[in-house]
């Protein structure tokens, strides 16, 4: 088990190690884009700290202890160490986007489609959440009316809704869209035959077509909402959101073509 120890100062280290490695005050000023005074200061503080000193000083020439260099020798790897630690993070974080949808359009149309995109983009590391958050991710698909100030929007597909019922029943009473049926749940019952209801096409087209649920008739009820993908400003031209755009695009043309709205 690593316990914890009381390291000094990371910004002496980090003086120290350049001041080492130059043997001169001032070239470690310059790379680190301090003072020669701030980095005399901070070697003598970490002196101070370990107890010893690191260099032996000639007016404003010094010269480092051997002590001191091999300190400075594991130093500088650690921070080779950490560097690459970081940039491995960094390029973790550049491979990710991070995608938020409504559970019911995750679950019904996005994830069975998804397949495609990570074969198409395997370098990208694609994380769903579901949920109508569009804070904290990349990009948001949400149903709505598209009002997101401060956000960049982009209209995806308007929807419609179809009077259905199972295939395996006989037409009954319409069942109404509550609170308490919505979505996936009034899928479920009308596909369990309690009888018939208003579904949007997302949700009954996989059914449809696999002729586990018929259309009452050829009406289709407009939402007033509609398909949107939500994106902090200036994000959606960043590779891999722009990636899932192009995507998103082509995967709504076909759904289009093979459910229209009116038919």
């Amino acid at each position: 088990m690593r316990t914890s120890r009381r390291l000094p100062n990371f910004s002496a280290l980090r003086a120290f190690e350049a001041a080492a490695r130059h043997e001169n005050f001032s070239r470690a000023a310059d790379e680190l884009r301090l003072t020669h005074g701030a980095i005399s200061h901070q070697v003598r503080a970490l002196e101070e700290e370990l107890g010893q000193p690191l260099f032996v000083r000639h007016g404003r020439q010094v010269k480092i202890t051997h002590q001191a260099q091999q300190f400075a020798a594991l130093l500088g790897k650690t921070f080779d160490d950490l560097g690459a630690a970081v940039d491995a993070m960094r390029r973790d974080a550049q491979r990710q986007l991070t995608l938020a949808a409504p559970p019911w359009f995750a679950a019904r149309w996005l994830t069975p489609r998804l397949g495609t995109f990570i074969e198409l983009h395997p370098e990208i590391e694609l994380v769903l959440h579901t949920g109508a958050a569009v804070a904290g991710v990349d990009a948001a698909i949400v149903f709505d009316l598209g009002h997101h100030p401060g956000m960049a929007v982009e209209r995806l597909m308007e929807e419609v809704c179809y009077a259905v019922v199972s295939a395996h029943s006989s037409a009954g009473q319409l069942m109404p869209l509550a609170p308490t049926l919505q979505g996936v749940e009034l899928l479920r019952a009308v596909l369990a035959g309690a009888g018939e209801g208003l579904l949007r096409r997302v949700v009954a087209a996989p059914e449809l077509a696999a002729g586990r649920l018929v259309r009452r008739d050829d009406r289709t009820v407009a939402c007033p909402e509609a398909y949107y993908l939500v994106s902090p400003p200036g994000a959606a031209d960043q590779p891999h959101l722009a990636a899932m755009r192009r995507w998103l695009h082509d995967e709504v043309a076909a759904f289009q073509r093979q459910h229209p709205a009116v038919t």
